[in-house]
């Protein structure tokens, strides 16, 4: 079965909720308003469920996992503000039906582990998504550590999304937040689990989006400069959205294949087939998808 780890697609009661808002994040119309990021024209199509729906069948997808969109902030939200968007966020998510699963997402200022421990009891939630900033050094990984033990408890992956780019890059090309806050994000936070959090949880499944900000790819900078890549971690995955065969080729050559799985970040970007050969398009988009999920043996 052909996985997809990551996507994104707004079911209509919440962007119903978002269009009500009246402070970041907010649309009007079909124009999304971030703190962080230049007015963005969301294309409308994108976010239709049954055209979305009938896209991914025709492209033989099997499961696809959408997630609240990090760079939105919601996470950050305070009270019940974050509390009624994340919950919308579930509620309406889990309608959707098949081919889509969901990430869970929790609030990060005041963590509801019980919340979080409810959410992750429905078959359709993969697992957790948070957002890099969230995790972005020790003390971060230890504040948010009650939810991280409800998604090792029910064995369940956590998924690695940027989060908010700071409100000074607004005024920047508006590819920018997604070449530098974005990618600089995924960095720090693989780094800081990297220091930290394999330690705290060590039988957490744990994807990093975007390659993790091709992180690994610095390992003989981490060594020269007192550090180490270490061994390679079997419950560290990287997925692959937005990038292509160079990048996911040299990340091969210091990961290995098994910690290598498919997310497109549709609609912001489409699925991509890297053309590594039959074997490593098997391990890409089914069996490593598969154990990042499950667990199961590859």
């Amino acid at each position: 079965m052909r996985i997809d780890c990551h996507q994104h697609l707004w079911p209509a009661r919440f962007v119903d909720a978002l269009r009500r808002r009246d402070s970041y994040p907010y649309l009007r119309d079909w124009t999304l308003h971030l703190a962080g990021e230049a007015p963005y024209s969301v294309v409308a199509a994108d976010h239709d469920v049954d055209a979305r729906r009938a896209r991914e069948l025709a492209d033989g997808s099997g499961r696809v996992l959408v997630s609240l969109s990090s760079p939105l902030g919601i996470e950050y939200l305070p009270g019940d503000e974050g509390a009624e968007l994340v919950a919308l966020w579930h509620a309406s998510a889990l309608e959707l039906g098949d081919p889509f699963g969901v990430w869970a997402a929790a609030q990060v200022l005041d963590p509801d582990p019980e919340g979080l421990a409810k959410v992750l009891r429905e078959d359709r939630v993969a697992g957790l998504q948070l957002p890099a900033t969230a995790l972005a050094d020790p003390a971060a990984i230890e504040h948010l550590a009650p939810l991280l033990q409800e998604a090792e408890r029910a064995d369940k992956p956590l998924l690695v999304h940027p989060g908010p780019a700071p409100a000074d890059t607004a005024d920047v090309p508006a590819w920018w937040p997604a070449l530098v806050p974005y990618v600089s994000q995924q960095h720090r936070a693989w780094l800081a689990w990297h220091v930290a959090g394999r330690r705290q949880h060590p039988r957490l499944r744990i994807a990093f989006v975007a390659l993790a900000g091709l992180a690994p790819l610095h390992h003989e900078r981490l060594a020269a400069r007192g550090g180490a890549l270490g061994p390679l971690d079997p419950f560290v995955y990287y997925e692959t959205s937005s990038y292509g065969t160079r990048a996911i080729d040299a990340l091969v050559r210091v990961v290995g294949v098994d910690p290598i799985v498919h997310g497109s970040d549709r609609p912001y970007a489409q699925p991509c087939d890297p053309g590594l050969g039959d074997a490593f398009t098997r391990a890409l988009f089914t069996t490593n998808p598969r154990h990042l999920l499950t667990g199961e043996p590859r």
